[in-house]
């Protein structure tokens, strides 16, 4: 599934596209037309992310439209001349302005959201790193209650919005914790500097489209073209880069787990 920096970069290349341009909106597959029809002629005035939502708003729409990408979708842009292609295969939502065609297939979610709803939406979701005034403390006090492994509390959306199974993964080996932490028993300078971390992280996914986290001390830019380069995502069976230990992968909350016992042991950051 797309993580929050996918969204952040959907959101500018939208907004380099098509911002305040009269747009053409259809659905070539059916299942939004209505909507489609009511946005066509339309100039497209804003595109946000949240998280893992991205909101597109519209003139003269009391609303915006909601997508989530879920684990199959993608929306693709890209330049064209003054015969814009036919749609190819399951085409959720198509806008094209002058110059510029994009395509949204397989989302979970595509929907015209009201005022209200936006703001239930945005209500459900914690704080989100790439957002200019998010507050890391909002998350924290969810943290510092629950009982939860802080493994949980980083992928549930409600306490951190945008962070998804890699970040999680990586996040918690770069700051040596044990993924199973009863947030409670995570100390709050280690989750402040988790923060700063994430964003610091996060921003670079956004500006180069890969999740890149392996400091330049471990990352001597010599690894074969296919080899993974992460901390510990998908890396079960394989030597930690750092300690030689052999990284674990379990199962959490329906989601693959991975860390290293050795870096991340046990008691290392807790209060």
């Amino acid at each position: 599934m797309p993580e929050g920096h996918t969204l952040h970069r959907l959101a500018g290349t939208i907004r380099r596209h098509l911002d305040g341009a009269e747009v053409r909106s259809s659905s070539p597959q059916g299942r939004f037309s209505e909507t489609a029809a009511l946005l066509d002629g339309r100039v497209l005035t804003s595109a946000e992310a949240w998280g893992k939502h991205l909101l597109v708003g519209f003139d003269g729409i009391g609303g915006q439209v909601h997508v989530h990408l879920g684990l199959y979708g993608a929306f693709r842009f890209q330049k064209v001349g003054d015969d814009v292609p036919e749609a190819v295969g399951q085409v959720r939502w198509r806008l094209v302005g002058e110059g510029s065609v994009g395509d949204l297939r397989g989302p979970t979610a595509c929907e015209l959201m009201l005022p209200d709803e936006v703001d239930a939406l945005l209500a459900r979701l914690g704080p989100d790193p790439l957002r200019r005034r998010a507050d890391p403390e909002r998350a924290w006090r969810r943290i510092s209650a629950s009982r939860s492994p802080i493994a949980a509390l980083v992928m549930d959306q409600s306490v951190v919005a945008g962070i998804g199974n890699v970040y999680r993964a990586e996040l918690l080996f770069r700051h040596g914790v044990d993924p199973l932490t009863p947030g409670r028993e995570l100390a709050h300078d280690v989750w402040l500097s988790m923060w700063e971390d994430l964003r610091s992280l996060m921003r670079v996914g956004v500006r180069t489209g890969r999740i890149e986290t392996l400091r330049a001390e471990d990352d001597p830019g010599r690894r074969r073209p296919r080899e993974r380069r992460s901390y510990v995502y998908r890396r079960a069976g394989e030597p930690c880069r750092v300690c030689g230990t052999t990284v674990l992968a379990s199962v959490l909350s329906g989601r693959n787990l991975f860390w290293c016992p050795g870096c991340q042991a046990a008691d290392t950051v807790r209060k």
